[in-house]
Order: structure tokens, then sequence, then C-alpha cells
């Protein structure tokens, strides 16, 4: 029987009942049972999509047809609720993947090919050539690595170089460091990375780029990037104390004010300690400055500060004195944003995220092997972000 357009079968009705059911179960029982069930959706949903990706059911005569099911092959999918065994259908005589899975799969694809390029290169021989087949599902050429890296790259690049509409009051910066092959030699390449707070008070990874160093003239380009893709708004910088980057936000955005990291600062106070006694007794005093409720209580501290080491610690306090400032710029902005605007720490737990995947290739082949599985991780965190909750109400920003 030909299948008209539109027209639904009773194959789809069993399939939307099974789903339906499946759906009860978890209602009923809690999400003990949500694994299972989510195995049952997720194999469902893709059948239904490589359905209407062929344009017919298996084995269904339709003029509608425009390829053909071809089997299934088994993967297990790790979730943010645990491993899903899977079945993800596969098709011939058209491109098909279920796009359900392409959003989680996007960092693997990019870990998969890093991995892939340090065979196919030579750069590691124990143990990856073991690996490459089962990772990747293929025999590693360098011609499918690089067709492969070529459809990733077009969609990274979109991501790095959109339009930034709107407006971003709070903005980001930081660097992470990747070991990497370049010009015969090893070395530690950093990344760049800009977080943006937009007007609906939501974070978005606004930037990244892999760079030489973190000199002026690469942080500088970095925010030059930016600025010409449309970053407006801008109110406060947020990072810690490089001097490349604070020469580049000075050149750059000379009137915009900057919240040098609390928790940097901190940590730079301990190496003006005499003595490792007083390590602990110093951390406790930049606290009580820090968490000061406002900036006069916050001044009120850095005064009783000095004058309890101006003898024991003078270095301590001449630093204070000549630094201080810079890490209260928070105050001038409401209070209720003091907490998330003071510190770098929202960046630097990004920072551990990327960690989590590149740890796995150790040694990069190249910069844009780097770029992509980090380009990647960073996409996957934004769209979270873009479905998340509220980081900050912006309304109380006048």
């Amino acid at each position: 029987m030909i299948k008209k357009k539109g027209e639904i079968m009773n194959s789809d009705v069993t399939n939307f009942t099974k789903i339906r059911s499946i759906m009860e179960e978890v209602i009923d029982h809690g999400v003990g049972n949500l694994v299972p069930a989510l195995e049952l959706l997720l194999n469902e949903a893709m059948k239904l999509e490589r359905d209407m990706a062929v344009g017919a059911k298996s084995y269904e005569r339709t003029e509608h047809r425009r390829g053909y099911a071809n089997g299934f092959k088994e993967r297990n999918y790790q979730s943010s609720v645990g491993s899903l065994k899977l079945q993800v259908p596969q098709a011939r005589g058209l491109s098909f993947y279920p796009k359900c899975l392409e959003k989680g799969e996007r960092s693997e694809k990019a870990l998969k090919l890093a991995i892939a390029e340090m065979y196919v290169q030579g750069v590691s021989t124990r143990k990856v050539s073991a690996i490459t087949e089962e990772l990747c599902g293929m025999e590693v050429s360098s011609s499918q690595v690089s067709s492969c890296a070529k459809l990733l790259d077009e969609e990274l690049d979109k991501f790095r170089s959109r339009p930034l509409t709107g407006k971003y009051a709070y903005v980001y910066l930081d660097a992470e460091y990747e070991k990497i092959r370049h010009d015969g030699s090893v070395i530690d390449m950093a990344t760049l990375i800009a977080v943006g707070i937009n007007e609906k008070g939501r974070r978005e990874v606004l930037s990244v780029s892999s760079r030489l160093s973190e000199a002026e003239v690469h942080w500088r380009e970095f925010l030059l990037e930016m600025q010409k893709r449309g970053l407006s708004g801008l109110r406060l910088i947020i990072s810690d104390a490089h001097e490349g980057l604070k020469a580049a936000r000075r050149a750059v955005f000379p009137s915009v004010k900057w919240q040098r990291c609390q928790f940097h600062m901190s940590q730079n106070a301990q190496s003006y300690c005499p003595k490792k006694s007083m390590r602990e007794d110093i951390a406790l005093s930049m606290r009580k400055i820090f968490q000061s409720p406002d900036y006069e209580t916050a001044q009120e501290q850095k005064r009783k500060t000095i004058e309890k080491y101006a003898i024991s610690a003078p270095q301590f306090t001449n630093w204070l004195e000549n630094n201080i400032e810079e890490g209260l710029t928070c105050f001038s902005f409401p209070e209720n944003h003091h907490k998330r605007i003071r510190t770098t720490n929202g960046l630097e737990r990004v920072n551990r995220e990327i960690k989590k995947r590149t740890r796995v290739v150790t040694l990069f082949p190249n910069v844009a092997s780097s770029e992509r599985l980090i380009t990647s991780v960073l996409q996957g965190i934004h769209e979270e972000w873009a479905s998340g909750s509220q980081y900050l109400d912006m309304n109380l920003l006048k």
C-alpha cells in the first residue's frame, strides 16, 4: 500500500503510544526508572526521526521515499543521569544521524578527532593505535580525519564568529593552557576565553581563541575581535592582574571599570608574608576586607589590617595599600551582584570542565586540534546556560 503524504500509519500510533506509556511509567514510579525509560524513549525517537528522514517506514512502498533503513548500531551514550545503551538507526542513500544525539556528541567528536590526529601524525604510538579504531569507529587515515574535521570546524567557526547582539554589562576574562606541538617543538599555548552576562541575566560564552601567549598583543586582538562582532553595553571587566591583559584592557576599553579577582588577590597576598605562620592570619584579614557589606566597611577593615601588620609585615601592607582598590570595584554595583562579580571563580569552573576532556589527549598535535576540542566543550556549556536559570537579576543594574 502506498502511503499518502501526511497520512498517519498504525505503526506511528503504536510508537507514540509506547512513548506515552514510558513517560507514564516514570511519572508513576519516579526517577528510579529514568535510565531504562530514557533508553526506550530515545530509541523510539531515533527510529521515528529516521523514518521522517527516509520518508517511509521499513519495507514501505511509497513515492516519497528518499533512502532506506540500514539496521542499527549499538553504542553507549553518557548522559547526565547515567550510561544509556542505545540502538542508533543507520540509513543508506542519504546522510542521516539523529539530531537528539548531535548536541551531546559535539565535544566527543572533537576528542576523537584529536586522538585520531595524534595517531595519523605519529605523535604517539603507544596505546593510541590500539584504541583509535574502537573509539572512532573507523580505520583512521589522514583524509578521513581531514574530512571529519572540516565538517566540525565549520560549525565551531560559526559559533566563534557569531554576532554579539544585545548588551553585556559584565565580561569575565581568563586563559587556560594546553601542551601543543608547534613548529617542531612542544609549547604551552594559551587559550583566551571570554564569558559575558547578557540582558536577561544569563551567561554566554562570548569568545575563545588559541594564542601563543597572554602577551598584550594577543589579548588586544582578542578584545578587538569581540568589539567588531558587536560587544556593547560593557560596564565591568572581571579578570586577574596579568600584565598583558591589563594593558590590552586599558587600550581597548579604557573607560570600562575593572574588578580584579579577589580570589587571586588573596593568593597574591600570601607571597608577601614574611613567615609561613602568618599566612592563615593574613588570609583571614583579606577575607574580612572582601566580605564587607559595603565599600566604607571594606575601607575600615583595610585600615585595621595595615595598622596590624605595619611592623611585622611591611611589604604586605605596602602591597595592600597600593593594590586593594582594584579588588573593591564590585562595591560600585548592586549588592546582590557582589558575590558573582568579585572573582573569576565561575570561569575557573569552566576551565576545569575543559581540563576533564583535554587531559585525555595530554599533547595536542596542532593548534587547530586543541581549539576544536575546547570550543566544542564551551559551545556545549553555552547551550546549557541558554536553557538554564538566570545567573543575575539585571533589573537591579541601573
